[in-house]
């Protein structure tokens, strides 16, 4: 049989109850407490005709006496007569109990309520705006970008929610990232997987969200659930959600498209930084334009609706644009042409894709007619097959999936030397080994950063060499083996006569001035590429499908070409010839690079997408066109 509780247990549990609420209640307790005291006080100097002074007093007068020694001992001071004396002396002693305690309480509440704000847990009001969700180094240069692209614009807000400290976030971002007058950065802290903390960050009211990998052990598993917490909210909205997310195991994509559906693009990670590595070892310079493109300072990529070229033909649509250029079109189900047939007819209702300094430079530019100088184009150069070696120094997790992008452009009988010194290594290697079928994996395993270890390899031999950053230790020490190799195989290749194509991959972008004393020919600064890339599709999510076929082995890519493919060496001609030039061997040509500035950071290392096309140029054999080719 249940015990019955007595009626000081039932108290106990009641007032318990009451305190929990708490400061409010506490200090509630404590009024009540202190009228008892001075309302017994009173009652006892009424009642014994106690004289508060010289004089008899009422019992009002008696009560407020007795609440002025509550708040000020310094009262009980100046009392006259014993008795008067007495009351005062216990109304102060509890009085200072009771003031002590509340003072207290107050202090503790005042000090919750601003730990409370400290750390931004009030709702974000704000409509319209970019939400960043986790945390990672990512984080600096994809603020910077949207509020580059935002500068066009009035009050635009970036929210971010992470389990970082509110002030930790702001100092953070204060030293990292350059005010903008257009653009204003709201921190919140929370868990983003939580439902009732990601109503905080208003994620209903955004026009994009962006999905960071925080470090952690299991990051995917995270960026899954947060987007389930956005999709599958109770409260979520009618519309679709712009949601960009990145993944780093590719087993945890299927997973992750079958929870974001149409509202989420995801970006495999490590996936895209082994295409990009892959595509720029063969062609040096390629990351320059990559950055070029992808960044919001300079040309951007557009798409845009032109009714006036229905009916028109992709080749005579590409000379009617002298400050941009187009490179492909979207028809109205959504398929993306990049570099299309060049008889292909454009209807009405397509958008273009092409590169411009603004939007509003991506336009027609009027002119009628347009003669390319047929006399300064060169006959087209056959591309030959040959059998290629190539050399990587170092190794990380994503070694394998850059080999395997690779080979995609080895010819059979090609092969992959391997110098790295790596947990399990040789396992690692034999399994890459089983996912390639053109290249042959030789590994020597060792010190990349040795220069004996070093001098066991031909650099003659070598076309193209990468270097890759160690994951499997701090980031500044990983750049640091990258500077050392690089300054070792320049040397070798130097004292050897020879000049192969050094890309390096660096994880710290502020490590790349560092690494030009190297000489490296170009660099992949992995984070960086990726942000860009995020920041790119937060914007428009129209350009994921155009990021597939570009970063991809198969269809149109990025070339970086001899400009002696397309004009006569020696010969001057405006761009709108190159154009002509490249539309005759089914490719279209977006820029060239100098080989006199390829050394010359402030020229952009000799870079220049989507020039004027009615400026003329004197090509040299040595200088490159840079085409959108298969």
């Amino acid at each position: 049989m249940k015990k019955q509780a007595s009626f000081k247990e039932r108290f106990g549990y009641w007032f318990d109850n009451t305190l929990s609420r708490g400061t409010i209640a506490i200090i509630t307790w404590l009024g009540i407490i202190s009228f008892l005291i001075i309302l017994i006080a009173a009652t006892i100097l009424a009642m014994f005709n106690i004289p508060a002074g010289e004089e008899p007093t009422g019992f009002f007068e008696d009560m407020w006496v007795s609440l002025m020694r509550t708040l000020d001992a310094g009262n009980l001071a100046g009392d006259n007569g014993f008795g008067f004396r007495t009351v005062s002396f216990f109304v102060t002693i509890g009085g200072i109990f009771i003031v002590s305690i509340f003072i207290g309480t107050l202090t503790s509440g005042i000090e919750g309520k601003l730990e409370e704000l400290r750390k931004g847990r009030s709702r974000v009001l704000e409509t319209g705006h970019t939400l960043i969700l986790g945390w990672s180094p990512k984080i600096y240069t994809i603020i910077s970008e949207i509020m580059t692209a935002n500068q066009n614009l009035r009050n635009q807000h970036i929210v971010i929610m992470s389990t970082r400290d509110k002030v930790e976030m702001e100092d953070d971002l204060a030293g990292k990232v350059p005010s903008s007058k257009s653009t204003s950065i709201i921190c919140r802290s929370g868990n983003p997987l939580d439902l009732h903390d990601i109503e905080i960050v208003s994620p209903h009211d955004a026009k994009s969200i962006i999905i960071l990998c925080d470090t952690d052990p299991f990051p995917d598993i995270n960026t899954i659930k947060t987007i389930m917490a956005i999709t599958s909210n109770p409260n979520r909205k009618k519309e679709a959600y712009h949601i960009v997310a990145e993944i780093q195991n590719p087993d945890n994509m299927e997973a992750t498209t079958m929870v974001g559906k149409e509202e989420a693009t995801i970006l495999q990670t490590p996936d895209i930084l082994a295409r990009l590595t892959a595509q720029t070892c063969r062609q040096s310079g390629l990351s320059i334009v990559y950055n070029e493109l992808l960044d919001f300072d300079g040309v951007e990529i557009y798409i845009k609706k032109e009714p006036s070229l229905g009916g028109k033909t992709f080749r005579e649509a590409l000379f009617m644009y002298e400050s941009s250029a187009i490179i492909g079109i979207i028809r109205a189900d959504g398929t993306v042409l990049i570099n299309p047939s060049p008889s292909t007819v454009l209807n009405v209702s397509d958008q273009v894709i092409g590169f411009a300094e603004d939007d509003d430079k991506f336009t027609l530019s009027g002119k009628i007619s347009i003669s390319p100088d047929k006399t300064a184009i060169s006959a087209p150069v056959k591309e030959v097959d040959e059998i290629e070696k190539k050399l990587i120094l170092g190794w990380n997790s994503r070694t394998p999936n850059l080999i395997r992008e690779l080979d995609r452009y080895l010819h059979e009988g090609s092969e992959i030397i391997i110098i790295a010194e790596y947990e399990d290594l040789e396992s690692k290697v034999e399994a890459a080994q089983k996912m390639i079928k053109n290249g042959k994996l030789t590994l020597k395993q060792g010190d990349s950063t040795d220069r004996k270890t070093l001098e066991t390899v031909d650099m003659g031999l070598f076309r193209d060499i990468i270097v890759v950053g160690y994951d499997n230790t701090d980031v500044q020490i990983a750049d640091a083996k990258t500077l050392i190799s690089l300054l070792h195989i320049r040397n070798q290749a130097a004292k050897a006569n020879v000049n192969p194509n050094i890309v390096s991959e660096m994880f710290d972008v502020r490590n790349r001035d560092l690494a030009e004393v190297a000489e490296a020919d170009d660099f992949i600064i992995s984070e960086r590429i990726i942000s860009l890339m995020i920041s790119q599709l937060a914007e428009n999510k129209l350009l994921e499908k155009v990021f597939n076929i570009l970063f991809a082995a198969e269809g149109s890519e990025i070339y970086l070409k001899p400009a002696s493919n397309y004009i006569i060496p020696g010969k001057t001609a405006d761009f709108y010839t190159v154009v002509e030039s490249a539309i005759q061997q089914n490719e279209i040509a977006i820029g060239y690079r100098l080989k006199s500035d390829e050394n010359d950071s402030a020229k952009n290392y000799g870079v220049v997408v989507n020039p004027d096309k009615s400026k003329k140029i004197n090509f040299t054999s040595e200088d490159k066109i840079i085409v959108v080719s298969e």
